[in-house]
């Protein structure tokens, strides 16, 4: 078992690597607390395969579980789905000493982490990741939400969790494009922060004798219930927990974590949150964001090239019939990371390192979004 240990400033708490730890989940939170309702929020088809298995592991250990399924995706991520939870946590008498727990997603996460923050001012709050993109980012770090109508992830609080358990089990039944999103997020840390992490998979990009073609599967698919697998998400783990010990509520370093996503939310916003899955979305931000510093002179050609290389490997999407630049770049100015007026976008500097750029000329930002559009 690995386990990383989360410092901030107003707490701390253990995140929980291992194999086959689903199923032990109440014998981790009785290390935490005492007996109690536990509102178990989950997605049907999560639930489907793992919600009885988290279910029973509560009642063995004098828990009383309370399961909420919610049907997922990024529209149930909303302000109506968090009043549901709420009326069904006031029918079944939840109260202050109750815990929350999020089995699912980086939606079920985000919109059961909103609900803990803000049930009776803030419940304790458990996360058990069953997808890549929740173990290696969502769920460690205290970012909760709901979106807007007009902006992604416009509505939430900084709330840490009391513990989170990821067992890469559960990813065997993940389906391919949702663990191809998620690596988009974890060959993310090594762009902005650690040059060996990304060393590591483009060597292994490199080992691999084929290059995906359109419709094919990522060659990172590969990585899919290895040992090396386990040892990368422990890794994103660590230095996502490193950037949060030093900037919990993103006045500072923790912005880094947020290459890609400038022009990634906006690609989900000008589809509706219909077309992309958020990795996805990030994946495509990426390109955009690396092909913007190599235009700017930011970022040195070579480089670039190296970076694009990897994040094709990713074989993400293809733009969708109708999408245009125009309607991308009416989406930027919703990014919430926007400073008054001002987009901030992060872009690598190099491999391993990135700057804030602010309100870059529209012209650069159109041909970096067209650029895609195109190819």
């Amino acid at each position: 078992m690995i386990k990383v240990e989360i410092k901030t400033t107003q707490n701390r708490y253990p995140v929980y690597l291992r194999q086959g730890i689903l199923p032990l989940t109440g014998r981790f939170l009785r290390g935490c607390f005492s007996p109690c309702p536990v509102l178990l929020i989950t997605d049907r088809n999560v639930f489907g395969h793992y919600g009885e298995i988290c279910r029973k592991s509560l009642l063995q250990e004098g828990f009383k579980p309370i399961v909420a399924v919610v049907e997922g995706g990024e529209k149930d991520k909303s302000l109506k789905s968090a009043s549901k939870l709420y009326s069904y946590a006031m029918e079944e008498g939840l109260d202050r000493k109750s815990v929350v727990l999020a089995l699912g997603g980086g939606v079920t996460g985000d919109l059961a982490g909103f609900v803990a923050a803000t049930y009776m001012r803030g419940l304790p709050f458990v996360q058990v990741p069953t997808t890549l993109l929740a173990m290696v980012d969502s769920s460690v770090g205290g970012k909760v939400a709901v979106n807007h109508p007009r902006g992604k992830n416009m509505i939430g609080a900084f709330y840490q969790p009391s513990l989170v358990l990821a067992d890469p089990v559960v990813l065997k039944t993940l389906p391919q494009r949702e663990f191809t999103a998620g690596l988009a997020e974890l060959i993310k840390y090594g762009i902005i922060l650690d040059k060996s992490l990304f060393r590591q998979f483009e060597h292994f990009a490199l080992t691999c004798n084929k290059q995906p073609q359109e419709g094919q599967e990522s060659i990172f698919l590969q990585l899919n219930n290895t040992f090396t697998l386990l040892r990368f998400i422990a890794k994103a783990v660590l230095i996502k927990g490193r950037v949060v010990a030093q900037d919990e509520k993103e006045n500072g370093l923790r912005r880094i974590l947020n290459f890609g996503h400038t022009f990634g939310h906006a690609l989900e916003m000008a589809t509706s949150y219909e077309y992309y899955l958020h990795g996805e979305a990030v994946a495509v931000g990426m390109i955009a964001a690396t092909r913007l510093a190599a235009r700017l002179k930011i970022l040195g050609e070579k480089t670039a090239e190296r970076i694009l290389a990897l994040l094709f490997r990713l074989n993400p999407p293809p733009p969708p019939p109708g999408l245009t630049a125009e309607s991308v770049l009416n989406a930027l100015p919703a990014d919430k990371k926007k400073e008054g007026r001002e987009l901030v976008f992060i872009l690598p500097s190099a491999i391993g390192k990135t700057t804030v750029c602010k309100s870059p000329p529209v012209e650069e930002l159109s041909a970096a979004i067209n650029e895609y559009l195109k190819n």
